[in-house]
């Protein structure tokens, strides 16, 4: 019995060992990240290398005319975190399946929204997006596949596919002006009600300034677009302060405005505080 437990011993030491053992992969995977103008672009894929095969042409490794994987293994994806627009065309943020078919004269180039890594399973859907690109041929052998992303400008940039002595340009574009415009007039606007109230909302939890809070609360909710948990915490604010004829006038404000909305749990606390307050 002894025996047997050595034995079973040494066969599980053997297979952890053995499962321990790594090798290089032959299509080793890689991921590329770049900030295009306000958008961050990554892309993740497999390079195979061409070992001295045709990659492409009519009976070559990668066939005119079929639908390619774009790299090898998993179906390469590239994830968008803005809207941008691929050669002219929108396409909305998010992450896509690359696939594409090439040919001699231009490329196809498809973006399905991603969904697993089975390239296979995108080869009878509809792209998201489906673009025709011209490509070019280099005098620079790539031995292994790569796709980079270059010619980078505040509003774009080009993403290069390239193996053997094909580089296939993508343009990519996204409108950095009209993000960084409406940003500028966002900010130069002054603080929104929803900031005034935050604001004044932390200083109240904190314990700070509440004359300050007031202050911003009142901005807040200042015009006649009043909110109820606004004008709740308005109340709990009086209330703290010690103003309680305040506290009460305002929770009434509150509790209204939950009635109308039919929010039962500040129906609740407002109905509460008003007669604690009212004591």
């Amino acid at each position: 019995m002894k025996n047997l437990f050595s034995v079973l011993c040494f066969v599980a030491l053997a297979i952890s060992a053995q499962a321990q053992i790594k090798t290089p992969a032959p299509s080793p995977s890689a991921k590329v990240m770049q900030t295009v103008g306000l958008t961050e672009v990554t892309i993740e894929y497999s390079r195979p290398s061409a070992k001295g095969r045709t990659i492409f042409g009519a009976d070559a490794l990668v066939p005119n005319g079929k639908i390619w994987r774009t790299g090898a293994n998993s179906v390469t994806q590239v994830t968008f975190s803005n809207d941008v627009m691929i050669e002219g065309k929108e396409l909305k943020a998010g992450k896509y399946g690359l696939l594409t078919m090439p040919g001699a004269s231009n490329w196809a180039v498809h973006f399905y929204k991603f969904e697993s890594g089975s390239w296979s399973s995108y080869k009878d859907a509809q792209p998201t997006l489906a673009v025709s690109v011209t490509p070019k041929k280099s005098s620079d052998m790539t031995e292994t596949f790569t796709i980079t992303l270059d010619d980078l400008k505040s509003d774009g940039a080009t993403m290069n596919i390239k193996w053997a002595n094909t580089v296939v340009p993508v343009k990519i574009s996204s409108d950095s002006d009209k993000t960084v415009m409406a940003n500028i007039e966002k900010v130069m606007a002054g603080p929104s009600p929803a900031d005034y109230y935050n604001a004044a909302s932390y200083y109240f939890t904190a314990g700070k300034d509440l004359d300050q809070a007031l202050a911003w609360m009142t901005k807040a909710t200042a015009g006649n677009d009043k909110k109820f948990w606004q004008m709740k915490r308005m109340s709990e604010l009086y209330a703290k302060m010690g103003n309680m004829k305040d506290a009460v006038k305002t929770a009434k404000i509150s509790l209204d405005l939950a009635t109308k909305a039919g929010n039962e749990d500040y129906i609740k606390m407002n109905k509460d505080n008003i007669k604690e307050w009212s004591k």
